[in-house]
């Protein structure tokens, strides 16, 4: 008992010890990881950012922002914080917004967008603008036509100088800020100020009054004399803390059962946990197995090492995290999932204790099946904002916040309206955007068309099966599916002695006779005239001709013949005349009489006139017109040489439609084919251009309407409303002054047109006449009219027409109002009119005469006082002249319209049908549903409100989905809104809790929660049956809702990302994830972030400084001659116009191309050379100017991706830009026009660029330069590679330029470049590029590299490069590489050094000898890419990079391919880009080389041995025994350069001074 109570104490002793020193670890301050990203650019004022966040509102928001600010006087004050300037700000726009709560939405939002700095870019492009263009020796200045001073009292003498010279006044910007009150003016003055200084009140007051004068426009850009030279600290990225996979070789795969008793956590292999072997104890001391698991479960939670963990263990992990976040309390769940998933491997430990409820796993599985019908698989995740798909994979905060503005502007609308939340996301959920024009068809179910042949009654169609069930028949892709119906209807409305009328017919003929399942018809279009002898008109005697041949021959075969020969027989190049046709009459009918057919008299005259009022009708535009089933083909499309195939096109394209029809039952055997084509949405009565392209240009409806008469009859106050009033006011005076079909106050009427006119001209009272023409006849459109006179200054009794149209409005039932109007405004009565003082004889029946003659006889200024407001209105909202016709149908502008522009009442009619089909009908359906207790009157102004609100909110890419699965009791993060009422957000997510995705989503969400006070629903779509850890890594999102201050009220030092209590002997690597278009460096590390271990760190902190250093462009190039890429054309990029910063090569996917920028105005240009010499820049799309120069500016966070069009020079069309081998690489690819005539993909390529002048095509490109291309990641590679450089230079004398890319290089390896490559006399070049989005990206850093090895080759080097070897960087090299430069690639675009085959015990390693490869390879060697040469004129002109990028997109969608992808690749693709093997003594590798063949190694790779895994530095020591000088010989030269602790990166300003040469990419 003695012995027994000794050893109790003994262990309770130890156990206090035990938990004492645990409690004294807990206390040391653990080892953190911090990184932080800050732009290259100096920090922006808050202020001025704001005020760039109040001009995305409106321009009224920006400028009563700025006066607001003026008033706060904040420049006379002195030291005053960051943080009282902050506030500032946010009391500024308090007042702007002129909200109720300092918390309200806008608020929140312009928070949460300064926390993201979002508008730095913007405001530094502003003052970019005024560095290059300015006087930077003042605190503001002016810009008078490019004249510039810093004085006021200058600025009218420049006025007027600018006005004598003929000045023209420097360019403005759409993001540039224009004085709304500007007046038009000839003159602009640019003023670049700080709002803020003392010196903006007086100039801009000075302005304000020249503007308001009409003496210039007012133009104010943004201008920083003085700021700290310290970055804008930024956020919206993402940084992955990520473990080296080594780290889980650990795993037992054995299968154990847990029995769930106690005693197992001591029984499960882990003997030992910081020092105490519980086995052992456990034996020991059974009596206290309970204690000592408890014990031991405590030691193994409060360290953060990593555990090795069991397969059976993993299995259940996902629903076991998504049990720990549901168990938790409700307001902690969110960060806890937060917490779980992004710190994931240091809580598997504590995880896999977690029991599993049965009712949660029953619900997970039963929800995942309804995931199922949204094609959301177990596991993965889907992140919905009120409906709206947000990419998981992106995350652009920058988006998501345009996107939260746009959703907030939409929901307040809808407010406004008096709906309820049920009601608002009905509403919401209308996908609600105009037809784009190009979809728009023309009615042709026309007598005009005379129909050449009828599929089912001609005879050689008779064997042609009957069922269109036929089209559903299984047939080779491109077959043309020939049924007996007339489905694919082809019409010519042309005018027959047109040029191009002879290959249009002769085309026509050709289908018809290949039996092309095509109803060929013809609308002529011909002289008109009452009578016309066809002996004088070729058209007209075509006509007559054709008409006769069918009568006279009955049958549509023979008749189509004899208009075929016609144009047959003609000689090419010339037209009909009426000779030939007589000559046609009388060989193919002998007996006819040409007078009787084509004479004034003829008989065969029916058709003749109905071509061109068919036209006429239609508002088709010129000779010819080609219709496909009511499409109208464009010119290019009935080119001469695209006609043909265009119409194939076009049936396969229809064929697909139709086939759906037959399946569903739309198109029968019984029906017409044509009746069911054009019942389709989209087919239109009329073709008017005016109306079919108008801008999606929609009104604000919603404003607060000045009831009664106060302001609508009163115009001083009218003036001084906002637009947004305006309309609203003018809208409720309307609103019982609407005239249509029958009673509107008896229905609703899902279209309102508003006709905007002066009804004392011709032209505005024809306007008004046809617009109510439209509305007697149409069931869904009301009509009110508003005057525009051309001058309101005499609106007296002689204005008639004005007075008589508001009497009848005023005084006359709805039908007698309408009729009467009808009549006055008819043209035929306006000379009646002129000449007579009464209307009487104008009257309609039912009239109430003595009530009009009463409004009549009122005097005007009282009765009209309203015309001044509608003509306000019209001009100041509008921005119509006076007297200028327009019409606003449901909030959209359609006008003006041109001075002789004729409007008919089949324009109204396409106005309502394009209204109706795109948006009326589904609001009418949907205002129905909502059960409002309204008016049928209030409910067409809900109708007109709702379809101008929704149309003009941005057009979301996808419809909103309705995500809700059947189950929400156990597996839901259910968090609603503190305010349902007031919330305006709803997000909802599906994710797994152990994934890579959710690391991403949570942290998204937990800030939108407290931005937005957002309901938040979080599925669990967890993932069974695991075998692997699921999460390898840690991740940190870094966003904040709101900026935060320290105590001394400057700006905290974050956002960061900080990683704390991480795993003191795991090997981490470290990532950066910034959005996309952002080019991020480490600008300071003092530890090697590719290799953290903390427990080798003595430091507590880690710390990583990245800094943005650019901004990328995209783009995408296309010749339009071509319709293939330019491949190899050089853009550059510069501030001006004749500067050159960087530049880039355009490449044949998708012909895309980068350049890297910052923010600023930027110039696009064809570089000087070969790409300026061959071709010209045609047009631009997405840029910052519509003609002339490609003005870029760069002033977002946000990706910016142009488009450019070029075309080759007359005289330029045979050359090329890759040289005199390009007919050899089209022949290769197969033909001309680039890599996807052979590879079916649809990718893009990339472009490399240079910040030198001196990469000009041939520019110091020496023969004798050996180009070497290389790349290292972490502090070891980067050691090895600088002795690879060495030993490059060791052994030749020929001139070296090392190119390596910067993506991955340490600050510590960019500073001592320059002096090594002085040193050395080499010259060097940093090569950076990004990733392009279209190609799929690795997850690894590791294999990015490997990527960027083989993906980019033809990207990264400028054309006059013809030959680089790439040398890894863990090779040393012992030849000149001379050698290997020269070597004869026999036709080959590279050369690799193929795999020893030498030591047999490695022959288990060797995978390319069975299988696959073997296979694949079929007799050819498997090459490894520790070095290769290029010979890049090759390999750009069969297009081998393009090839590998569609290869490497194909492959990689299979995660387990392409394992080693730098070699996989390109022995993958070896039979369609040719491997030259290289000697085998240019790579020697001791893992598969002999001992003996090493003295004959040209270079010696330090490559891994899978069997011994030997460390590279005790290799490279052992097998090359010059490797300890090389590398002591660096040391010695970096002692004098680096001193230690030396972490930050100036290379950039150091290399012009240090290097021969160096450049960079």
């Amino acid at each position: 008992k003695i012995k027994d109570m000794c050893s109790n104490l003994i262990f309770f002793i130890t156990t206090l010890v035990c938990l004492s020193s645990i409690i004294e670890i807990s206390k040391a301050d653990p080892k953190s990881i911090v990184t932080s990203l800050k732009s290259k650019w100096k920090s922006t004022p808050l202020i001025i950012e704001a005020s760039e966040f109040m001009a995305s509102e409106s321009t009224d928001a920006f400028w009563k922002y700025v006066e607001t600010i003026m008033g706060f006087d904040i420049a006379h004050q002195t030291d005053i914080s960051a943080r009282t300037l902050y506030q500032t700000a946010l009391k500024a726009a308090h007042i702007t917004f002129d909200d109720d709560k300092m918390d309200s939405l806008n608020m929140q939002l312009l928070k949460f967008a300064l926390s993201l700095r979002t508008y730095s870019p913007r405001v530094e492009m502003f003052h970019q603008l005024a560095v290059i263009n300015g006087l930077t020796g003042c605190d503001i200045f002016f810009d008078v036509h490019g004249q510039k001073t810093c004085e006021y009292s200058e600025v009218h003498q420049l006025l007027k100088s600018a006005k004598m010279q003929d000045l023209q006044p420097s360019t403005v910007f759409k993001q540039d800020h224009v004085f709304p009150e500007s007046k038009s003016s000839d003159s602009t003055i640019i003023l670049y100020a700080n709002i803020a200084s003392t010196e903006f009140k007086q100039a801009h007051d000075l302005l304000k009054r020249l503007a308001k004068a009409g003496e210039a426009k007012y133009v104010l850009r943004h201008f920083i004399r003085s700021r700290p030279d310290k970055g804008v600290q930024l956020s919206g990225y993402g940084v992955e803390l990520a473990m080296k996979s080594t780290e889980y070789k650990a795993i037992d795969d054995s299968v154990v059962k847990d029995d769930g008793s106690s005693a197992s956590l001591l029984d499960d292999g882990e003997v030992e946990v910081e020092g105490f072997n519980f086995s052992t104890l456990a034996r020991v001391h059974p009596q206290l197995t309970k204690q000592l698991a408890e014990l031991r479960g405590h030691l193994m939670e409060s360290t953060n090492e990593m555990q090795p963990m069991k397969i059976w263990q993993l299995q259940d992990l996902s629903f076991q995290a998504a049990t720990r976040v549901l168990n938790a309390p409700k307001n902690d769940q969110l960060k806890i999932l937060k917490d779980i998933s992004q710190n994931f491997p240091t809580r598997v430990r504590t995880l896999v204790k977690q029991q599993v409820p049965d009712e949660l796993r029953h619900e997970i599985k039963q929800n995942q099946r309804s995931f199922e019908q949204f094609d959301i698989d177990q596991g993965q995740a889907m992140f919905l904002l009120n409906g709206i798909q947000i990419d998981v994979d992106e995350t652009d905060m920058f988006k998501l916040l345009d996107m939260l503005r746009s959703e907030g502007k939409l929901i307040s609308g809808l407010k406004k309206l008096n709906l309820n939340s049920n009601q608002i996301q009905k509403a919401m959920k209308l996908n609600v955007h105009p037809e784009a024009s190009g979809k728009h068809i023309l009615d042709i179910r026309e007598s005009a068309i005379i129909w050449a042949n009828d599929i089912e009654t001609d005879e050689r169609y008779k064997r042609w099966p009957a069922n269109v069930h036929e089209l559903l028949r299984p047939a080779f892709p491109g077959t043309l599916r020939r049924v007996r119906k007339n489905m694919f209807h082809l019409v010519f409305v042309i005018d027959p002695t047109h040029a191009d009328a002879k290959y249009l017919v002769e085309a026509a003929e050709i289908f018809w006779a290949n039996d092309v399942p095509l109803r060929i018809g013809f609308s002529f279009l011909v002289d008109d005239s009452a009578e016309i002898d066809g002996n004088d008109d070729a058209g007209v005697a075509l006509v007559r001709a054709y008409n006769y041949a069918r009568d006279e021959m009955d049958d549509n075969e023979k008749s189509f013949s004899f208009l075929t020969n016609v144009y047959k027989s003609l000689k090419e190049g010339s037209i009909i005349t009426v000779e030939h046709i007589i000559q046609r009459l009388k060989q193919k009918f002998k007996s006819a009489d040409i007078d009787d057919i084509l004479g004034s008299s003829s008989e065969f005259d029916s058709n003749r006139k109905l071509g061109k009022s068919f036209q006429s009708r239609t508002a088709l535009v010129g000779p010819v017109n080609v219709l496909m089933n009511g499409a109208l083909l464009s010119d290019d499309d009935i080119s001469d040489d695209m006609f043909e195939q265009v119409v194939l096109d076009k049936i396969m394209e229809e064929t697909p439609v139709l086939q759906r029809a037959a399946y569903m039952g739309e198109l029968s055997n019984n029906g017409d084919p044509l009746e069911y084509l054009m019942s389709r949405n989209g087919v239109v009565p009329r073709f008017n251009d005016r109306v079919l392209s108008a801008e999606a240009n929609f009104f604000d409806l919603l404003g607060n309407a000045k009831k009664g008469k106060y302001y609508i009859y009163i115009y001083i106050r009218f003036a001084k409303l906002s637009n947004s009033d305006k309309t609203a006011t003018i809208s409720e005076q309307l609103s019982t002054l609407y005239l249509s079909k029958t009673d509107s106050s008896k229905h609703i009427r899902p279209i309102t047109m508003w006709v905007i006119a002066d009804v004392e001209t011709s032209a505005g009272r024809s306007f008004v006449y046809s617009a109510l023409k439209h509305v007697k006849t149409s069931s869904n459109t009301r009509l009110a009219i508003i005057h525009n006179p051309k001058n309101t200054d005499h609106l007296t009794s002689s204005s008639k027409y004005m007075r008589a149209v508001e009497a009848a409005i005023l005084t006359q039932q709805n039908n007698h109002a309408r009729n009467f109007i009808l009549k006055l405004l008819k043209p035929e009565n306006a000379a009646k009119i002129a000449s007579s003082d009464s209307l009487s004889e104008f009257y309609v029946g039912g009239m109430a005469e003595s009530a009009f003659e009463k409004a009549m006889t009122s005097d005007p200024k009282v009765s009209l006082a309203h015309i001044t407001a509608h003509s306000d209105w019209s001009t100041t909202v509008l921005n119509l002249e006076p007297g200028q016709n327009a019409v606003l149908a449901n909030g959209k502008l359609i006008g003006p319209l041109d001075q002789n522009e004729v409007f008919v009442a089949d324009d109204f009619l396409l106005i309502e049908i394009l209204m109706y089909s795109s948006s009326g009908e589904k609001i009418q359906e949907v205002v129905k549903s909502m059960q409002l207790q309204l008016t049928p009157p209030e409910k067409s102004d809900i109708i007109m409100k709702l379809t101008s609100h929704l149309s003009s909110q941005p057009k979301v890419e996808a419809e909103r989905r309705d995500l809700s699965p059947p189950f929400a009791e156990h597996s839901v993060v259910d968090l609603p809104s503190s305010d349902p009422e007031r919330s305006s957000y709803d997000i909802l997510a599906v994710l797994d809790p152990a994934s890579n995705i959710a690391q991403q989503i949570i942290p998204v969400i937990e800030v939108l929660r407290e931005v937005l006070d957002a309901n938040v629903k979080i599925y669990m779509n967890c993932k069974e049956k695991l075998s692997d850890l699921p999460v390898k890594r840690f991740y940190r999102f870094v966003l904040e809702p709101e900026l935060s201050f320290k105590v001394d009220n400057k700006l905290s030092d974050g956002p960061l990302a900080k990683f704390s209590d991480m795993p003191n002997k795991s090997l981490l690597t470290l990532t950066m994830h910034p959005p996309e278009g952002w080019m991020v460096e480490a600008v300071s590390a003092v530890h090697d972030l590719d290799n953290i271990k903390l427990s080798e760190i003595r430091n507590k902190l880690v710390s990583a400084d990245y800094e943005l250093e650019y901004l990328v462009l995209e783009g995408h190039a296309r010749d339009v001659t071509t319709g293939q890429p330019p491949r190899g054309l050089q853009f550059t990029l510069g501030a001006t116009k004749d500067k050159v910063t960087v530049d880039t090569i355009v490449m044949a996917n998708l012909g895309y191309f980068q350049l890297k920028a910052s923010p600023g105005v930027w110039y696009l240009n064809l570089r000087h050379g070969k790409s300026s010499d061959i071709y010209d820049i045609v047009s631009h799309e997405n840029t910052d100017s519509s003609t002339g120069d490609v003005i870029v500016l760069m002033d977002s966070f946000k990706s910016k991706v142009i488009v450019v069009k070029v075309s080759k020079k007359s005289d330029k069309s045979d050359s090329s830009l890759l040289e005199d081998d390009e007919s050899e690489g089209k022949k290769e690819e197969g033909g001309g026009g680039g890599i996807w005539n052979s590879i079916k993909s649809s990718l893009g390529g990339g472009g490399g660029e240079s910040e030198s002048k001196e990469w000009e095509e041939g520019a110091s490109n020496s023969s004798d330069v050996i180009n070497v291309f290389s790349l290292a990641s972490g502090h070891l590679y980067e050691r090895l590679m600088r002795i690879m450089m060495l030993s490059v230079m060791r052994h030749t004398t020929s001139n070296v330029k090392f190119w390596v890319l910067k993506n991955y290089l340490s600050p510590q390896f960019k500073d001592f470049i320059p002096h090594m490559a002085e040193e050395y006399g080499f010259e060097y070049e940093l090569v950076q590029y990004k990733w392009p989005r279209w190609l799929r990206q690795q997850t690894e850093k590791q294999r990015t590299m490997w990527g960027y090895k083989i993906l980019f080759l033809d990207v990264l080097f400028p054309l006059n490069v013809e030959k680089i070897i790439f040398v890894d960087a863990d090779q040393i090299v012992r030849a000149n590489l001379k050698e290997l430069r020269d070597l004869d690639l026999e036709g080959n675009p590279y050369g690799y050094t193929p795999f020893c085959s030498d030591r047999t015990e490695m022959d288990g390693f060797r995978f390319w000898k069975g299988g696959y490869w073997a296979q694949h390879l079929a007799g050819r060697k498997y090459h490894i890419s520790a070095i290769y040469v290029v010979d890049l004129k090759k390999f750009r002109q069969i297009a081998a990079g393009d090839r590998l990028r569609g290869q490497y997109q194909g492959l990689s969608q299979d995660p387990n391919s392409l394992a080693n992808l730098d070699q996989d690749l390109p022995n993958n693709m070896i039979h369609q880009v040719g491997i030259k093997s290289l000697p085998q003594e240019w790579l020697w590798c001791s893992t598969w080389c002999s001992d003996d063949s090493l003295s004959r190694a040209k270079t010696i790779d330090l490559c891994n041995n899978p069997l011994t895994k030997e460390p590279k530095l005790e290799a490279a020591v052992r097998l090359v025994k010059e490797w300890p000088d090389y590398d002591e010989e660096i040391k010695t030269l970096q002692s004098k350069f680096s001193p230690e602790g030396n972490q930050s990166s100036k290379s950039k300003d150091k290399t012009d001074k240090s290097a021969g040469k160096h450049e960079e990419l």
